[in-house]
């Protein structure tokens, strides 16, 4: 058994999967794993765009949670596949109260990280009344500045592959890679698209893990995992994730009673530290632990940032349990 099992629980399959219309032509995919009858835990998987994996359940004490992952519209399992057409942060919000509806929950704990951290605070801070409490890392909030550093000041640390990154296009569009890979992504040309999802989705898997992981890299470029998490993502930053600007910040009031467990990577260098620094200073009833040995992706090769998200979901499992004795 590796470093990384022996900080997780055990691997678990879902005890239900099932498929649900939201609207229009969405069909979402949702997963229910752990004790049935347990304390309902929500878990908001990144990108946006980048669906949910099984390992994300392994934070979750599966005896005591009942952990519902499901993936966001157009990304994973859902359909249709990477369409951007009623796919806003709005309609995200709608979508996790119908599924709560829809599996008869009154209140769950909100998890997610990087862009699940995101949609959490804006989730939470539309319906508090039907949380439970918070666990958030990789922290994004959807400022232009966290969106300049990703397409353009993360070269300051990874000058060799922003490069292969920007060469992707012409010289000319290199000042604003956002919109240049934008354009491409939601170009009539279906080769033009899958080559710039790609090249997206190479750079961005090459700055994620705090040791270089070949692995991690190769399973993020798959062409149609790719194009979804390239084309949601783009679209997405283009529209500011549909929020008002420091909304996140300055509604979090409506969520600072209840029990939150902030977790960051030291050096992670997708969402870095700064943001999380923020959120911890306009939310300081919230527990806040810094990984140091950790960027944003939690792997294998790098288990730190894993045993620190079990521990803080250990911790609000307390929490919960001594609020219910």
């Amino acid at each position: 058994m590796s470093a990384y099992d022996d900080v997780l629980y055990p691997a678990l399959e879902p005890y239900r999967a099932f498929r649900l219309a939201v609207g229009g032509a969405h069909e979402l995919h949702v997963e229910t794993s752990g004790n049935r009858d347990g304390i309902p835990v929500v878990f908001l998987h990144g990108g946006p765009g980048g669906g949910t994996k099984p390992a994300q359940r392994r934070t979750f004490d599966p005896a005591v949670f009942n952990i519902v992952t499901f993936d966001q519209r157009g990304a994973g399992k859902s359909t249709p596949h990477a369409e951007l057409d009623g796919n806003t942060t709005q309609d995200l919000i709608a979508d996790l109260e119908r599924i709560r509806s829809h599996l008869g929950i009154e209140r769950w704990l909100v998890t997610g990280g990087s862009w699940g951290s995101c949609l959490g605070l804006a989730y939470g801070q539309s319906h508090p009344e039907r949380c439970l409490g918070f666990r958030l890392h990789g922290i994004f909030m959807a400022q232009r500045s966290e969106i300049d550093w990703w397409f353009q000041g993360s070269r300051m640390i990874f000058p060799d592959h922003w490069e292969a990154f920007a060469e992707f296009v012409p010289e000319a569009e290199r000042h604003d890679l956002l919109l240049a890979y934008y354009k491409r992504l939601t170009s009539d040309d279906a080769g033009l698209r899958a080559a710039a999802a790609v090249s997206l989705r190479t750079f961005s898997a090459q700055t994620q893990t705090f040791l270089p992981d070949p692995d991690h890299v190769a399973t993020l470029t798959d062409t149609d995992a790719a194009l979804a998490i390239s084309r949601i993502f783009t679209h997405y930053c283009m529209n500011g994730a549909f929020l008002p600007p420091g909304q996140l910040l300055s509604d979090i009031g409506r969520i600072r009673h209840l029990p939150a467990e902030i977790v960051q990577g030291r050096y992670d260098t997708v969402t870095p530290m700064s943001t999380a620094w923020q959120l911890k200073k306009a939310w300081p009833e919230a527990r806040f632990t810094i990984v140091t040995q950790a960027n944003h992706a939690a792997t294998p090769n790098a288990p730190a940032l894993s045993q620190a998200l079990r521990e803080a979901t250990d911790r609000l499992r307390d929490v919960m349990l001594a609020k219910a004795a």
